[in-house]
């Protein structure tokens, strides 16, 4: 029986040490816990560490001329470790007023007593990564770091600064769409930012971070471990004048026209550099922004732009010359169950090529193209294939679509196809494939390849340099060529561009007016697309441009009306600020090379320049006012209107503005001067009965 009790009492006592044993650890756990976890964990993140990334600077987008177009500031967070070590008590209660103060002069946000508490609430929580500010520029970050507990730095104030690069642009949304941007919240990527990402981001570096309580990493150090290397920079073709120039013109044509939207590509002729790409749109509240690049990735049936490729054709095959006549038909023809129309009906029957292509006829184009090529459409079609119609340009920036030339395969391919792609239907191209056609003839038929960037650079000096591209050495034979500019330049003369001209220089090109289709209606909405494409000037090219304007909807919709103002304005204005665009003596004609030009004027004075030159004089020598018509060995003089005859408004065109203001104001009249050089014309005619007062205006022009 006492071995029984005393078996029971060894049981007994286990289990009372188990239980014992149980309880024990049940309290270490509850005492690591709740009492000592605060401190375990503390140490716990204080052995945990990290390499941070830290984005290298992004590299600078330039124009050619070295105008920023795209850059990256600076911005910081200035946060604050209240337990870094050399941050003591003491230090903290006596410079945190002063520290209050200084921030509430500064930011004037809040006042000193508010900082106060912020910073003592935050100091009493044991924040380790508290933010103080965030958005900071670089020169208030300098500031900062002249208060008092800030200026210890990151081990003795706590300073702690995390940088970020904000990018900016410095011509806000002059050429958006091809400088483009790259952004992190899902939103496509777009333009040269885009497409020179990798060189433009530059290699990152690496920052050793340590977790601290509440799961925040805070620098171990002040500085990174490994400092990261620079984006490169991106010099452009872009030429900022010229760019502002295409944007405020374009914007003026669609708001006046009420388009949907357009673009305006300018380019080098010589080098296929791109000087200006300007796409607006219209937004649902009525405003134009670029929210895409038409220039590039919208390819449309171009209307009649695509001639100049249907009367390289013909011209190049031998088919045709330029004194060759066709039956206009009075602007419409019947080809089987279609109807071919000009876009305006005309009066006439019978004319020569040049004048068909001139006033833009449908009809004439269609049918010399459906004449010679009916039996045999893939010859048409192989000259626009060698003009590379049917291949991407390549250009920089993303978004450039597969254009479309037919085959004689193709399943659409029919007895319609060709009249009508040889006015510019059943194709599509981009609107920069079209100028760079252009621009093959203005550079005396050799195709450069359109490019945006011409190097990219480190440390400013040229590490990558893109040269001039020649996508076609010749794109048809030189006799070909002098006809195709004689034709577009005779758009310009006598054509549908003809109210374009400037008295200042020529320029050469086509009109376009196109109606497009969408896939659900085809042509039934009637939406137009009005353009215009040339060169300036026509004698010695400099620039190409064209002008695409998308469904105008004001009244007018013809190409030179909606999208010619804009080529116009353009070249204006680009001849009156670049210098090598005048006229040398080099490039002029023989017959006036050889003379000098002499404005009409007073008989003495216009007597005395022709003596001291040694010129010949040929006509009257009566009178007492000469004007003077300039020969190729000598100069023919007339009589001029002059204040002799009482009462008669004087002739003073062609004369330097001195003797014109003698003349009218001795007649009686008020004159209004505009322009400089000699008088071009005058508002009211010679030989006017003067009414005493009234004002006349003249227009001068230098010669």
């Amino acid at each position: 029986m006492s071995n029984k009790k005393e078996i029971y009492w060894r049981i007994g006592l286990a289990y009372l040490m188990l239980i014992i044993f149980s309880l024990a650890i049940l309290w270490k756990v509850f005492y690591l816990q709740n009492v000592q976890g605060a401190y375990y964990r503390s140490l716990a993140d204080s052995i945990t560490t990290k390499y941070a990334t830290i984005d290298a600077e992004r590299g600078n987008i330039y124009s050619h001329d070295g105008r920023l177009l795209a850059t990256s500031l600076p911005r910081f967070e200035i946060r604050i470790d209240f337990k870094a070590d050399g941050l003591k008590k003491d230090s903290f209660r006596v410079h945190v007023d002063s520290l209050s103060i200084r921030l509430a002069n500064f930011f004037k946000d809040k006042n000193s007593n508010d900082y106060k508490r912020m910073l003592v609430s935050a100091r009493q929580r044991g924040e380790r990564y508290f933010l103080l500010k965030k958005n900071i520029s670089y020169t208030q970050l300098l500031a900062l770091k002249t208060f008092p507990i800030l200026r210890d730095g990151q081990f003795k104030g706590g300073l702690i600064v995390v940088q970020d690069n904000r990018r900016e642009y410095p011509f806000k949304l002059l050429a958006k769409r091809t400088i483009g941007y790259v952004r992190d919240n899902n939103v496509q990527p777009i333009g040269l930012e885009t497409k020179f990402n990798n060189d433009l981001t530059g290699n990152p570096g690496k920052r050793l971070m340590q977790k601290v309580s509440g799961g925040e990493f805070i620098p171990l150090n002040d500085k990174n471990e490994i400092e990261p290397e620079n984006g490169k920079d991106i010099i452009t073709t872009i030429d900022i004048n010229l760019q502002d120039v295409a944007e405020d013109a374009l914007m003026k044509a669609l708001i006046a026209n009420k388009a949907d939207h357009g673009c305006c590509v300018v380019m080098d002729v010589k080098t296929g550099a791109i000087r200006a790409m300007a796409n607006l749109g219209k937004e649902t509240n009525g405003a134009y922004t670029e929210k895409y690049n038409y220039a590039v990735g919208e390819s449309h049936e171009p209307g009649s732009t695509f001639k100049l490729a249907s009367m390289l054709a013909l011209l190049e095959d031998g088919y045709i010359s330029l004194d060759d006549t066709v039956d206009l038909e009075m602007g419409v023809h019947q080809y089987w169950t279609q109807t071919m129309r000009d876009a305006e009906r005309n009066p006439y029957r019978r004319v020569n090529v040049v004048s068909a292509f001139a006033h833009s006829s449908n009809v004439g184009i269609s049918m010399l193209i459906n004449n010679h090529y009916y039996n045999n459409p893939e010859k048409y079609l192989q000259h626009l294939r060698r003009l590379g119609l049917d291949k991407k340009l390549g250009i920089e920036v993303p978004g450039e679509q597969d254009p479309y030339i037919k085959s004689t395969s193709d399943k659409t391919f029919t007895r319609y196809s060709l009249p009508w792609m040889s006015v510019g239907y059943e194709v599509r191209v981009s609107p920069l494939q079209i100028l760079s056609l252009y621009n093959a003839v203005a550079n005396g038929g050799k195709e450069m390849k359109p490019y945006l960037v011409q190097s990219i650079d480190e440390y400013g000096k040229p590490i990558r340099q893109y040269e001039p591209e020649v996508r076609i050495q010749k794109i048809c034979s030189e006799k070909t060529l002098h006809a195709l500019k004689i034709l577009l330049k005779a758009v310009a003369d006598s054509g549908t561009a003809k109210g374009l001209k400037s008295p200042n220089y020529t320029f050469a090109g086509k009109t376009g007016t196109a109606q497009i289709a969408n896939e659900k209606n085809g042509y039934a909405n009637k939406i137009y697309q009005s353009s215009f494409v040339g060169y300036f000037p026509a004698e010695y090219p400099l620039y190409s441009c064209i002008v695409v304007v998308n469904n105008p909807s004001n009244g007018d919709y013809y190409g030179a009306k909606v999208a010619g103002p804009v080529f116009k304005e353009i070249a204006d204005k680009v001849f009156a600020s670049e210098i090598d665009i005048h006229p040398s003596l080099a490039t002029l004609k023989d017959d006036t090379a050889a003379m000098p030009q002499i404005k009409a004027g007073y008989k003495a004075d216009v007597n005395a320049v022709l003596n001291k030159l040694n010129v010949k004089e040929k006509g009257s020598q009566d009178a007492a006012w000469l004007s003077v018509a300039t020969g190729k060995n000598d100069m023919m003089l007339a009589a001029k209107a002059t204040e002799a005859e009482a009462g008669i408004v004087p002739d003073v065109k062609g004369m330097g503005l001195r003797n014109a203001l003698y003349l009218l104001e001795n007649s009686g009249l008020k004159v209004n001067v505009v322009g400089a050089g000699s008088v071009a014309s005058q508002s009211i005619a010679a030989g006017t009965r003067v009414n005493k007062g009234e004002s006349i205006s003249i227009n001068l022009t230098m010669n």
